[in-house]
């Protein structure tokens, strides 16, 4: 039963990540041209100065926009799913007396939030031409931090609320032990270093700007857009396997149902 629950929430996670690589080639690919194109202008300014030496690339920003934003968020698609299904098996006959495809939609949400929505306050992504190459190991690192305590935090949070419900009720204990998250990881992001690299004008020895600094409009699209296409693959992954898992295990309830009746 579980590898079938697993099977579809891969099932889930591809068809998620489908939709969201067409809603950011079709929606985030202009902003990512219009910073490839602040990036390019930079670089020359910065040769012609002789402050800046651009190395070649491995991939070209073609390539990343493309197959490597493609291939990326369909890994990223089946590993989620993946995780989410095996999220649901922990779940399903824990909570209580809710059924297959509300708590699917209830734990999409759940993992959006932890997953890429608290980590997404602290750690926004950057479009090209923000951040520096040679701290791309520490914002990953430090992003990946934030992701691991957001989650750890909301399992520990829904612990809480469990044991509190006994006390306090089910309305006042998770009520408060949501209280308690969003607490804890507010101290946290206080704590975590804060990552900022947008590019300032550039400027001549007499300080007159000969390149601006990273359009504001365009690094706050950015951020909009990938916020949004992480809510597709959520939305999709949750609403898909919701059917999919009832459907399973309404089938399995059944055979069980008439296996159990005397011939």
């Amino acid at each position: 039963m579980e590898k079938r629950l697993i099977a579809r929430g891969l099932l889930a996670g591809a068809l998620g990540a489908v939709l969201a690589f067409a809603f950011a080639r079709l929606c985030a690919e202009p902003v990512i041209a219009r910073a490839i194109a602040f990036e390019d202008g930079r670089t020359e300014a910065e040769q012609a100065q002789g402050v800046h030496e651009h190395g070649a690339e491995l991939f070209t920003r073609g390539v990343q926009s493309g197959v490597g934003l493609g291939f990326g968020v369909l890994i990223f698609g089946l590993a989620m799913g993946a995780l989410f299904a095996v999220l649901f098996c922990v779940v399903y006959g824990r909570a209580g007396n809710i059924a297959a495809r509300p708590l699917s939609v209830l734990l999409a949400a759940a993992a959006f939030v932890s997953v890429y929505l608290v980590p997404f306050v602290k750690y926004p992504p950057n479009p090209p031409a923000v951040g520096q190459s040679d701290t791309i190991g520490m914002r990953t690192g430090w992003y990946l931090v934030m992701v691991l305590v957001s989650v750890v935090l909301a399992i520990a949070a829904v612990l809480l609320a469990r044991r509190l419900s006994e006390q306090l009720g089910a309305w006042n204990g998770r009520l408060l032990a949501a209280g308690v998250y969003l607490a804890t990881i507010v101290v946290v992001m206080v704590l975590l270093p804060t990552v900022d690299e947008t590019p300032q004008p550039l400027r001549e020895a007499s300080g007159a700007i000969i390149y601006p600094g990273f359009p504001a409009d365009v690094l706050y699209e950015f951020r909009v857009l990938s916020l949004a296409t992480q809510l597709v693959l959520w939305v999709t992954i949750g609403l898909v396997f919701a059917p999919l898992a009832e459907r399973l295990l309404g089938d399995r309830a059944t055979s069980e149902r008439a296996s159990s009746i005397p011939a």
